[in-house]
C-alpha cells in the first residue's frame, strides 16, 4: 500500500512535544498516549475532535462542545491520504497549520496531535477496514467508493491512539458520522461518538474547508442548495409526496447552476431508502458540484 505525501509535507524530524501558548503539539503516538495517561491518573476525562485542519467556525463549535463534555480536549490534525481517491484533491487540500493551532488554542483546547504520514501509517502498513451498512448506502460511496474505508481506518486508529471518553464529529458529513457510529459499535472502540450540529453562514451555506474554492459568483449561488433542502423538508412535513418534493428540490438546485450528484431522502439512522409507510425519522442528504467545488449538505425532516 502506497501513501502519497503533499509537497512540502514530508516526514518531519521527531519532535516529541512542542508548546505553542497553552497548547501542546504532539507528533508521536507514544507522546499522545503518555499525555492521556497522565490526565487519566489525575482523574480527568478526554474528548477527541478529529480533523484534517483548515479550521473554521464549525470546528471551533466541536471544541466548544468538547470543553463542555470533558476535562481535556485533543484535536487531531491529519490530512488522511487513505480517504482520497487518485483523482481527488489530497495535494491541494488546504493546509493552514499555524492558524489552526491558534484557533484551537483560542477555543480552549489542550493538545494538537499532528502526526506525519509515516507516523500514522508505518512501513508495510497493509490494513484497511471493510465497511458496509451506512457506508454502502449509495450516497457518498457511489461517487467516492474508497472514501469510507479510509475514514473508518484512520478514525479507528485515532481513537485507539488517544483512547478518549468521547469523540465529536460534525453532522455536516452525516453519512460519515453514521459510518463512524457503526464502526465504534461494531469494533467496541469504547468512545462515545457524538454528532454536533452543522454550523452555517448567515445565508445558510454549511461551513466547509472547501468553500474557499468557490469563486465570488459561485459563493452567491451556493446557498441555493440548503434553501432547496429546507423547502423539500417543509413540503414533506406538510404531507406532500416525498418524490415530488425531491424532484422540486433537484430542479431548483440545477437552476442555480449546480450539477447534482444526489439529493435523497433516507432513514436518518441507517441511511437506507425509505419504505412505506414511513415509521422512522427522515434525513435529506445532498451533494452537488458548483464549478470545481463539490458541496454536501443535509437536514432532518
Amino acid at each position: 500500500m502506497i501513501f502519497r505525501e503533499a509537497r512540502g509535507e514530508g516526514r518531519e524530524t521527531k519532535m516529541g512535544a512542542e508548546d505553542q501558548g497553552r497548547v501542546k503539539i504532539l507528533r508521536e503516538v507514544a507522546a499522545l498516549r503518555q499525555t492521556v495517561a497522565n490526565w487519566r491518573a489525575a482523574g480527568e476525562s478526554i474528548a477527541l475532535t478529529p480533523t484534517m485542519g483548515a479550521l473554521h467556525k464549525g470546528h471551533v463549535s466541536l471544541v466548544a462542545l468538547a470543553r463542555k463534555r470533558a476535562s481535556r480536549v485533543v484535536m487531531s490534525i491529519f490530512v488522511n491520504p487513505t480517504q482520497f481517491a487518485p483523482n481527488e484533491d489530497f495535494g491541494a487540500y488546504p493546509r493552514t497549520f499555524g492558524a489552526d493551532v491558534a484557533m484551537f488554542a483560542a477555543a480552549g483546547g489542550d493538545v494538537v496531535f499532528a502526526p506525519d504520514v509515516a507516523e500514522m501509517y508505518g512501513a508495510g502498513f497493509s490494513t484497511l477496514l471493510n465497511v458496509a451498512g451506512p457506508a454502502a448506502a449509495g450516497l457518498e460511496d457511489q461517487f467516492r467508493p474508497t472514501h469510507f474505508a479510509g475514514v473508518a481506518t484512520v478514525v479507528t486508529k485515532l481513537v485507539n491512539q488517544c483512547r478518549p471518553d468521547i469523540a465529536i464529529f460534525g453532522e455536516k458529513d452525516y453519512q460519515q458520522l453514521k459510518v463512524i457510529e457503526r464502526v465504534a459499535r461494531d469494533l467496541d472502540l469504547g468512545a462515545e461518538i457524538i454528532g454536533a450540529p452543522t454550523i452555517r453562514e448567515a445565508d445558510g451555506l454549511a461551513l466547509s474547508s472547501r468553500n474557499v474554492y468557490l469563486s465570488p459568483e459561485e459563493r452567491k449561488a451556493a446557498p441555493a442548495l440548503h434553501a432547496a433542502l429546507q423547502r423539500c423538508a417543509a413540503g414533506i412535513r406538510g404531507g406532500g409526496a416525498i418524490d415530488v418534493a425531491l424532484a422540486q428540490a433537484r430542479a431548483s438546485v440545477e437552476a442555480a447552476g449546480f450539477i447534482i450528484d444526489y439529493i435523497e431522502a433516507r432513514d436518518a439512522e441507517t441511511l437506507a431508502p425509505l419504505a412505506a409507510p414511513i415509521g422512522a425519522p427522515v434525513r435529506l442528504l445532498a451533494a452537488a458540484r458548483l464549478g470545481k467545488t463539490r458541496l454536501i449538505d443535509n437536514i432532518g425532516v
